[in-house]
Parts: C-alpha cells; structure tokens; sequence
C-alpha cells in the first residue's frame, strides 16, 4: 500500500484509509464478528488509517475498534470525532470540558491512551473557532491526541482555526458526485499543508460493481432519506454512474477501485477514506493505488459524469444542519 502525509507533520498512512461507521449499522445490519474481519482485511492490505466517531453507534464503532486492538495490537493510526450531541434535536457542542470527556469515553472504547487525530466532527457556529483550536491545542500538549482535525467546515474556518494551532487535516464529503470541496477546500488544505479527508469517496455504495436498491435498503437504513437515492433522482444518478461503470469495464478496472484512483489523482495531499462492513467490499478497492489516470481517461470520465452532474443534494434539509456551507 502506497503512504501519504497526514498533515505536514503528522505521520505517514496508507493512501486509502477506512472509514467505520458502517460497523454501527448505519447501512445495514452488521455484527461484530464482521466487522472483526473487515479490520482483518484492513490490515493485511495495508490499510493503516482508521476513521470512526464517538456517535457511530453511540460507541458501537470505537468498542469494535478496540476488542480489535487488544486482541491483534496492529500498528493503526487512529482518527475519531467529538462534537455532534445526538438529540433529538441533535445539537453540537465544542465547550472544553465537554470535548475532553467525551475524548476520555472514547481513548476508553478504544483501548488507547492517544489517538493520533481528533477531529471536530462538527463546528458550533456560537463559539470562536479559535476557542476550540485552543482547546485541542491544549490535548495536544498533555499528549492525548497527536493532532487535531475539522469536519465539513469552510475554508475560511480552517484558516482561523489554523491560525491558532496548526490543523492536522480536515474531513467533507468528496468524490465523483460531490464537488464542492474543489471550490477552495482543497487548495486550501494544499496551500496550509493539511491532509485532506474525502469521506463517503464511493458515494455511499453507488460507486459498485452493482446498483445500491434503495427498495431493498433496510428501515433503518442512513440513505433511506438521503435525496440522491430517492426518486426521481435515483434513477438518473444510477443511469449516469452506469455510464461510468461501462467506461471502467471497457479498461479492465474495478468501479470503486476507479472512483477512489480518481480522488487520489487529485492532489497527494487527499486520503480517501471509503467505509464498508466486509472484507470483501474492502477488497474491491485495493487496486485503486494501481491506477494512473491519463489526460484520456480524466476527460472520458468527466465526459460520462460532468462536475454537478449528481441529482439532489446530498443531505436532506434536516442532515444538512451543522454543515458549513461555501461558495
């Protein structure tokens, strides 16, 4: 597996990550025996980067990352997230006192005494973001966390925030069907020397060999109300992305393989962080590292799923609260 940068300072990780809110069953059911394997995979194939939360589950996702690391002691850098209180109505919340006891619960589910990054999961927009950097600041120095992180804010947050202590990385949602970040984010990070975090890079399963069924998607599944896979515009996102599955089965490549060599082709400063429950999905993406895009199949690919070319957008109304919005 190849490695990148995690920030200008931080360590070096595998150039895919993996991201674990799908052993929360968030997309489905999952166990924990599944979940173990999948982490098994992760680490034959390299993958030394793990993304979870605090809220995945209400600490499902962190408890199965930490029977994982008892048991098998693997050498991971670690990322979760605090800052999203669950509701209803969901609130954030990034007081200092609260920040370091739900980091406290988390190094506990974890097995860990540090996490190597912590992120901000969501910006309280009532309190100076140069409060909150001093605040991480401050974990950084007692050594319980390497280094801090922000999650679906706006350039001019990250530059603040920076400002006051250097950001290790920050995480928004890229890939093929969500843009937005191209419009200042990721030139941003590039200029500041932060990691940049796609997560969600296969667009939530949409990036497969075969269509994601939302009628065959359990109650409890996230994207039941997610717009993009509601119709009417379900069915023209799926006639586009089938489109691209075609070009990458005329090239001999995986589709979610191809959708992450796409995002990696972006700048050697993203690590996509792709989230799945089974070893054998995780399997499909190893050979994204593998792929070297020409200017032909960068102008193929554009040509079949032009930017903005994604119907609905990507969070309901209700999801979208909390979300830095820009440009």
């Amino acid at each position: 597996m190849q490695k990148r940068k995690l920030g200008q300072n931080g360590p070096e990780v595998s150039a895919i990550g993996l991201g674990c809110m799908s052993f929360a069953s968030f997309f489905g059911s999952t166990d924990e025996a599944t979940s173990l394997a999948c982490l098994d995979a992760a680490v034959e194939a390299g993958i030394d980067f793990w993304d979870t939360s605090n809220i995945y589950g209400m600490g499902v996702s962190e408890r199965v990352i930490g029977t994982y690391l008892a048991q098998k002691k693997p050498k991971v850098t670690l990322a979760t997230k605090v800052g999203i209180v669950p509701g209803p109505p969901r609130s954030f919340n990034n007081q200092a006192d609260y920040i370091r006891s739900e980091l406290d619960g988390s190094l506990k589910r974890l097995n860990r005494d540090r996490v190597e990054l912590y992120y901000i999961h969501r910006r309280e927009q009532e309190r100076p973001i140069e409060e909150v950097a001093e605040t991480m600041a401050r974990l950084i120095e007692e050594g319980l966390i390497g280094g801090y992180g922000l999650s679906e804010v706006a350039p001019s947050t990250l530059r603040r925030a920076h400002a006051v202590h250097p950001c290790m990385a920050v995480q928004n949602e890229y890939s093929l069907w969500t843009r937005q970040p191209e419009l200042g984010m990721i030139q941003t990070c590039k200029e500041l020397g932060v990691a940049f975090i796609p997560f969600s890079p296969l667009a939530r399963g949409m990036f497969g060999e075969t269509s994601v069924d939302p009628t065959k998607m359990e109650e409890t599944d996230w994207r039941k109300t997610s717009p993009r896979f509601t119709e009417p515009n379900y069915g023209y996102n799926n006639h586009a992305i089938e489109g691209f599955r075609d070009l990458c089965r005329d090239r001999g490549w995986s589709v979610s393989a191809a959708a992450l060599a796409w995002v990696l082709d972006k700048g050697d400063h993203l690590i996509p962080i792709p989230g799945t429950r089974t070893a054998e999905h995780l399997k499909e993406w190893l050979s994204a590292v593998n792929i070297t895009l020409s200017d032909a199949d960068r102008a193929a690919i554009e040509q079949v799923l032009p930017v903005g070319f994604a119907h609905g957008d990507r969070y309901s109304d209700q999801q979208m609260i909390g979300v830095e919005r820009y440009s």
